[in-house]
């Protein structure tokens, strides 16, 4: 790959196009280069510290840069570059790749700039809510770790409730705030000619609505009676733990807050192993084992609780020259083993392995998909007793621990896929008509799909309990999206680097050949090509559900 856009034919279809985009590229990057790092810093530090003053930096920062997204001139040059490339005026694969990329940023600011201040004010204060909440309980405050703890281990219906009900308040804390900036998305959306912000930010990340439902209608189909199976069982065995009968089962039952994750109930503690082991050195030693190592992101790293800093989970890379750092915190329990593997996974899918002669613009992995993909094959191996042992931690009752952990392993990508039908299908009428009940349309996608009961008598904004409702919004189907990308990659690792081992038994430690299949595969193409064609040129196929469906009938 050349210095900066690659090679060339000899004569391009239009040299007078090549150089201007070649110059429009080049001020882009000038320009924004320095405000990408500001931001990266300042939305750093919001997130650590929870300031008001550090919220207030991170707002401007992402003023400043839809500001100079949405300048009208550069926009009118960059529409008339990418219009002569859709005509073959620009031979230049990566050239022309920038283009696009570009036309897709700055597409999205090409409105009133006071509403994108708006929008960006809104998002500010909602962000700010989530990572200031925490549950209050019988007049105590309490983390998300240990609400997370309480759920999964307390056997008192009463506590449970209180703790579920405690967590969902952040819901009616941020409502007023997150339905105005639904609003204010959509006028943003209609602006620019979309339906509403739904259909825009599917544009904006090169998929297509029809083929996005068609697709979990397929997994809906693939999944229901497997999942409803499965269901069954995991509340046999809640209903006897809490000495109550499966039908009066109640979603605070669940173990996880919004029965994402699959119910410890099967005849093994998979916390165990983990409460005295060291997650990061685990990490530490894994990634460097198949030649991905990740010390350096773990010193930039904020890993522990602490008071006003977000309770969740992230990677981000600051500048996309190697300065990535991973936000969570950190408790010795399986949850977090997976969670450290998967946004240290994201740590290995960036600029710490994308190559610096990768243009700018397009150095960032190829799609959200992609890099959840990524996170997600590597995450799963919290559950393996295989990986567990030869990592060096003991594991007591090593039968009844693989059993159990290959039973959550099984469930928890069932469960998964018919939470993210909930969230993709939640998200897609919220947009679509903003002014629903939307109480009534959340609980009804909730019995639809993971068939749990609406608590009697509850009306409260429990979708926007949810983070990524309010933060991340449309982006939960590429978690499910990601999924199938992990299961396909996994899969071709098995049968190209283990000789078409089942990929069951395919842990990959010490075996450095797994680093560069996903460099050479997978990281390093970063965004010049588009998920479908990295996707194809990775594993062989267009990604689809065949490799996930073998994964969850254990075949």
């Amino acid at each position: 790959m050349a210095a900066l856009f690659g090679a060339t034919s000899a004569s391009a279809a239009d040299p007078a196009v090549t150089a201007r985009a070649q110059a429009f590229v080049a001020a882009h990057v000038s320009k924004f280069r320095p405000l990408d790092i500001t931001a990266g810093k300042a939305w750093w530090d919001a997130n650590t510290t929870g300031k008001d003053e550090d919220f207030k930096k991170k707002e401007e920062a992402q003023n400043k840069i839809d500001a100079a997204l949405s300048d009208k001139t550069a926009f009118a040059e960059l529409k008339a570059i990418k219009e002569a490339k859709d005509k073959g005026a620009i031979e230049d694969k990566l050239l022309a790749r920038s283009v696009d990329v570009l036309y897709l940023t700055y597409l999205e600011k090409q409105v009133d700039p006071e509403l994108l201040k708006k929008i960006t004010a809104k998002s500010n204060v909602v962000e700010q809510k989530f990572n200031v909440f925490r549950p209050v309980v019988n007049g105590n405050e309490i983390t998300d770790s240990a609400a997370r703890e309480i759920l999964k281990k307390g056997t008192e219906s009463a506590q449970r409730k209180a703790v579920w009900e405690a967590g969902k308040k952040v819901g009616a804390n941020v409502e007023t705030d997150l339905k105005e900036l639904v609003k204010l998305r959509n006028e943003a959306a209609t602006q620019l000619g979309f339906k509403n912000f739904h259909a825009l930010t599917l544009f904006l990340n090169e998929q297509d609505g029809v083929e996005l439902v068609k697709l979990f209608d397929e997994l809906d189909e693939l999944t229901r009676e497997p999942f409803l199976k499965a269901k069954a069982e995991i509340d046999e065995r809640l209903a006897k733990i809490y000495d109550i009968k499966p039908a009066d089962l109640a979603p605070w039952h669940y173990h996880d807050p919004f029965f994402q994750e699959s119910p410890a109930v099967f005849d093994a503690d998979l916390d165990a192993p983990y409460k005295k082991a060291d997650i990061l050195k685990l990490c530490s030693q894994f990634y460097a084992g198949i030649g991905l190592p990740i010390d350096d992101v773990i010193a930039r790293s904020d890993l522990y609780e602490k008071k006003g800093k977000s309770p969740h989970a992230f990677c981000t890379d600051i500048d996309r020259e190697g300065d990535v750092r991973v936000l969570a915190n950190i408790v010795p329990n399986e949850y977090w083993m997976g969670t450290m593997l998967h946004e240290l996974g994201h740590s290995v899918y960036s600029s710490k392995n994308i190559p610096q002669s990768v243009p700018y613009v397009l150095r960032s992995e190829a799609h959200i998909l992609t890099t959840e993909g990524v996170a997600m094959q590597f995450e799963r191996f919290g559950k393996s007793r295989a990986w567990l042992e030869k990592m060096g931690v003991a594991v007591d009752n090593p039968e009844a621990f693989a059993a159990a952990a290959k039973k959550v392993q099984r469930n928890q990508l069932l469960i998964f896929s018919r939470w993210c039908q909930v969230m993709l299908r939640f998200e897609k009428g919220m947009y679509e008509n903003p002014d629903q009940d939307l109480n009534a349309l959340w609980w009804g996608l909730v019995e639809k799909y993971q068939g749990l009961k609406k608590p009697a008598g509850r009306n409260a904004p429990d979708y926007g309990s949810k983070i990524h409702i309010c933060s991340a919004p449309v982006y939960y189907h590429n978690y499910m999206m990601g999924q199938l990308f992990a299961s396909q990659v996994h899969h071709t690792i098995a049968r190209e680097l283990f000789n078409d081992a089942d990929p069951n038994a395919v842990i990959y430690i010490g075996d450095r050949r797994v680093g560069e299949f996903m460099k050479k595969k997978v990281f390093e193409p970063a965004r010049t090509v588009t998920w479908r064609e990295l996707t194809k040129n990775a594993t062989g196929e267009e990604l689809g559900a065949k490799a996930f469906a073998k994964d969850f009938q254990g075949k």
